[in-house]
């Protein structure tokens, strides 16, 4: 959505009601950026608006147990929840003892902060980037289903929309079919920052490459690929089906479909970097088939086993550098790292939420295809000056 958008957005179309905006525990950066924004578009519309953000708390008792309180009226609003369960640098005292909040405690203070709003708001609406339950989103043999039976719960408790950020599996909304549930896709803010980051990049076709850490990241790869006009190529993990090590079976091996990678610059995108040993041991095939340098992305940095494989992965050339976004919580000693380039997504959750907020299309805000081509067109008229 571009400038003149917005303000058609707010100039010809009435907001369907008051917009009011809850950071949960752990979200209170992203929310602030992104009210922010809201807050700029409105005042440049003629809307002396100051600040949607709406205090609230989870406190807890001694024993563990705990409540949700929201600080002022929400009645009325068309009310916006922001979440993020996968940060786990938030805490709570039971029994005298400190614990890391899990993404079942932040889940668990989600749906309080719902029952203290008591069903008095207008509109319900749920900002969760990171999909609780996102990564146990099939059944295999005697398995929970986690993420279905967690949409469902939410739309029982009246939430009307859910915005997620690059869902482990979007097939997942099948759960919930009549509840509006939106997948969004942050590529272009993705290459901006990666054109931004390095501006002499060459995505000519003989000199850059798309590949796909696995099968089930193949879309998103074959997007990046379609819209650069490059060659895509894949791994598939070749795994050992005969044990379970941390609730998965251990891959054996990764092996390679595609063209040669020889001299170029290969990109590789995908969901989550957990513990990161995937995109290492990829890095370093890719780095043994002569690729000159290997760019990875992925929408959320979790870093499970902590840094410092991917400090030796960089200091010995083996990646050149890791791209994620602002949608989770990122350690702070990740953002010092020299290889570790952020991806601000805060502007178009924005977007995301000013046009839901004045119910119009939102088929321009999740297509970037034509924001895409011109900041690729940019960048070739850049580089031929």
């Amino acid at each position: 959505m571009t400038a003149a958008a917005t303000d058609a957005l707010y100039q010809n179309t009435k907001s369907v009601a008051p917009l009011g905006i809850i950071a949960m525990p752990g979200s209170e950066e992203l929310s602030r950026k992104i009210n922010d924004y809201l807050v700029r578009w409105a005042n440049d519309n003629g809307f002396p608006d100051q600040s949607y953000l709406i205090e609230c708390e989870c406190p807890r008792f001694a024993s563990g147990d705990g409540k949700g309180l929201i600080k002022s009226t929400v009645r009325g609003l068309d009310l916006y929840i922001v979440i993020d369960v996968g940060n786990y640098s938030c805490t709570y005292k039971m029994f005298d003892r400190v614990n890391s909040m899990s993404p079942d405690d932040h889940y668990q203070d989600l749906k309080r902060i719902i029952q203290a709003a008591s069903g008095k708001a207008h509109r319900l609406n749920i900002i969760m980037p990171l999909l609780y339950g996102g990564r146990q989103h099939r059944r295999n043999y005697r398995e929970s289903l986690d993420c279905a039976v967690a949409l469902q719960e939410l739309q029982a408790m009246g939430v009307e929309n859910i915005i997620t950020f690059d869902a482990h599996d979007p097939r997942v909304s099948n759960a919930v079919p009549l509840m509006g549930i939106d997948n969004v896709i942050p590529s272009y803010q993705v290459l901006k920052t990666l054109l931004r980051t390095f501006p002499d990049l060459d995505m000519s076709p003989d000199r850059f490459m798309v590949i796909s850490p696995d099968e089930g990241a193949l879309g998103r790869n074959m997007y990046y690929a379609s819209i650069l006009g490059v060659n895509l190529g894949m791994f598939y993990k070749r795994r050992d089906y005969s044990t379970v090590v941390d609730g998965k079976n251990p891959i054996v091996a990764h092996e390679y479909l595609g063209n040669p990678v020889e001299g170029k610059t290969v990109f590789v995108a995908d969901d989550i970097i957990a513990s990161g040993g995937s995109i290492l041991d990829l890095a370093q095939n890719l780095k043994a088939r002569k690729a000159e340098r290997i760019i990875a992305y992925a929408t959320y940095g979790l870093f499970t086993h902590g840094l410092d494989a991917f400090d030796e992965a960089y200091a010995n050339g083996t990646l050149h550098a890791v791209f994620g976004t602002n949608l989770t919580y990122r350690m702070p000693e990740l953002l010092e790292r020299p290889w570790f380039h952020e991806v601000d997504v805060s502007k178009y959750a924005a977007h995301f939420i000013a046009a839901l907020n004045h119910d119009v299309s939102i088929t321009t805000v999740i297509n970037p295809h034509d924001k895409i081509q011109a900041l690729l067109a940019k960048q070739r008229s850049e580089k031929h000056a």
